[in-house]
């Protein structure tokens, strides 16, 4: 095992516990954040929520090693529609996802050095938004413009930073998305919203968590360095737009 460290954010999600276990399988020790102490094989387990600014200090408090990868994958709260999103759901999505990288990266900060990777899961709708899911759109456009702000700031030190976009993903998170919806319109099964979900592909699909997982990983190749400040789109083919 590696001396080096990697914090993943988020880490008992779907998504979160599958990067988690990519790091581990490339020799990293993994640092888990979440809101409730993991309970995972082989990490240090840190109890913090990314929307505090209590959290710097809990993860900072972990880190005894260079940070070769620092993730964010914590999650967004739930949020309406653009009929009904209200101004402080938009503040805690800020808090949580853009905040919270923030957070992540002040913690680690004093062990960052020469290779070592700043993460955060972003997504589709940061190009391509929906009146479905304007939170998700707005935060994760707000995503793509941090991460070249911190590519300025970190490149002179070694330090690549990426934005991982995956479209919607065959989750239990995107089921209960797929139920609320559902609700909501009341002339459709969530069945079929998952499906208009997949037709949105040229490959009728929606991502697959390892594919995000997967991802993630392929981030700490050498090689990925070229991809320093660029947002790294996992959508199956949605995205339309050719800018």
């Amino acid at each position: 095992m590696s001396e080096e460290l990697a914090v993943v954010a988020g880490a008992t999600g779907a998504l979160g516990s599958a990067i988690v276990e990519r790091l581990q399988a490339r020799g990293l020790r993994v640092v888990a954040v979440a809101r409730r102490p993991p309970d995972m094989p082989g990490v240090v387990p840190v109890a913090a929520d990314l929307a505090d600014d209590s959290a710097v200090d809990a993860i900072a408090g972990a880190l005894d090693g260079p940070v070769r990868a620092v993730v964010q994958a914590a999650g967004l709260p739930g949020a309406g529609d653009v009929d009904t999103l209200t101004g402080v759901q938009v503040a805690a999505g800020f808090d949580t996802k853009v905040g919270g990288f923030l957070r992540l990266i002040r913690a680690a900060a004093p062990h960052l050095g020469p290779g070592s990777r700043l993460i955060v899961l972003g997504g589709h709708y940061g190009y391509e938004p929906s009146p479905a899911a304007p939170m998700a759109g707005m935060v994760n456009a707000a995503l793509n413009n941090l991460v070249r702000s911190l590519a300025d700031r970190w490149g002179p030190d070694g330090v690549t930073v990426h934005v991982v976009a995956p479209g919607p993903v065959e989750s239990p998170r995107m089921e209960a998305i797929a139920a609320r919806t559902a609700e909501r319109r009341g002339d459709v099964t969530p069945d079929e919203v998952l499906d208009g979900y997949r037709r949105a592909s040229p490959l009728g699909r929606l991502t697959t968590v390892d594919e995000v997982a997967w991802a993630v990983g392929m981030l700490l190749d050498d090689e990925a360095a070229a991809l320093h400040g660029s947002v790294l789109s996992l959508d199956a083919g949605r995205r339309r737009g050719a800018g």
